[in-house]
C-alpha cells in the first residue's frame, strides 16, 4: 500500500532521511532517485505511487522507505538535485563567457543561444524537473527561492554580455528567459514535426531580437 505521508515542507526533506554511507547504499539511492524521475515524468506527482517508484528501482519498499520515508522526500531530493545540476549549467556558461569576453567581448546573442540550447536539452532530458517545479505540494517558500536562483543564474549571464543590458533590466529579462525556456521545452514535445520544430525557432528569435532591442536601449 503506497504511503502518502504529507512534509513538513520541501526545505525539510531535501535530502534522504538516511544518509547512505557505503557504496552500495549510496547505488540504491541512486536508482531509487532515477526511477522516481521516470514514474514522476511519465504519470505526474500526484499519480506517483512509492510502490511503482521501488518497483522499478528493484528495491523492496523497505528499502525505499528507509532512505525516503515518504513521496515528498524522493521529490525534494530530486527537485535540489536538479537545481545544483543546473546551477553548474549556469557556471559553465559563465566560464566560456569570461574566456569569450577576455578575447574580443561576450556577444549577447552566442550567450543566450548557448543558454537557451542548453536549458532546452536539459529540460527534455529530464522532464521530471518541470513536474516536480509545480507540485502542489511543494512549499511555496522553497518554490520561490528554487525561482530565484534560476533566475538569479540567468542574470548572472546577462550581466556578461556586450552590450550591456541596463541594470534595471537584468531580472525581468532574466524571468523573461526562463518562462520561453520552458515554453520550448513544452513544445518539444509536440508530436507535429511540422510544428515543433519551426515554432521553437520562432521562440529563439523572439528572445534574440528582444535581447537586442534592450541592449539598443541601454
Amino acid at each position: 500500500m503506497d504511503s502518502q505521508k504529507s512534509s513538513a515542507g520541501a526545505s525539510k526533506t531535501a535530502k534522504a532521511s538516511k544518509e547512505p554511507s557505503r557504496g552500495r547504499g549510496v547505488q540504491r539511492v541512486q536508482a531509487l532517485l532515477d526511477a522516481a524521475s521516470a514514474v514522476f515524468a511519465e504519470t505526474g506527482y500526484e499519480a506517483a505511487t512509492t510502490t511503482e517508484i521501488a518497483r522499478r528501482a528493484k528495491a523492496s519498499i523497505g528499502s525505499l522507505y528507509q532512505f525516503f520515508p515518504t513521496k515528498e522526500h524522493l521529490a525534494a531530493a530530486l527537485h535540489a538535485r536538479h537545481l545544483d545540476s543546473l546551477a553548474a549549467v549556469f557556471d559553465s556558461l559563465a566560464t566560456e563567457a569570461q574566456g569569450a569576453a577576455s578575447e574580443q567581448g561576450a556577444a549577447g546573442d552566442g550567450i543566450i543561444d548557448d543558454l537557451f540550447q542548453r536549458l532546452l536539452i536539459y529540460l527534455e532530458a529530464n522532464p521530471a524537473f518541470l513536474v516536480l517545479g509545480e507540485r502542489r505540494s511543494l512549499d511555496p517558500a522553497v518554490k520561490k527561492q528554487a525561482r530565484a536562483r534560476l533566475r538569479g543564474g540567468i542574470a548572472g549571464l546577462l550581466q556578461r554580455i556586450e552590450p550591456p543590458v541596463p541594470r534595471e533590466r537584468l531580472a525581468p529579462l532574466a524571468a523573461l528567459i526562463l518562462h520561453l525556456i520552458r515554453m520550448a521545452a513544452m513544445l518539444r514535445a509536440d508530436d507535429d514535426l511540422t510544428i515543433r520544430d519551426p515554432a521553437v525557432a520562432e521562440l529563439r528569435e523572439m528572445l534574440r531580437r528582444h535581447l537586442a532591442a534592450t541592449q539598443m536601449r541601454a
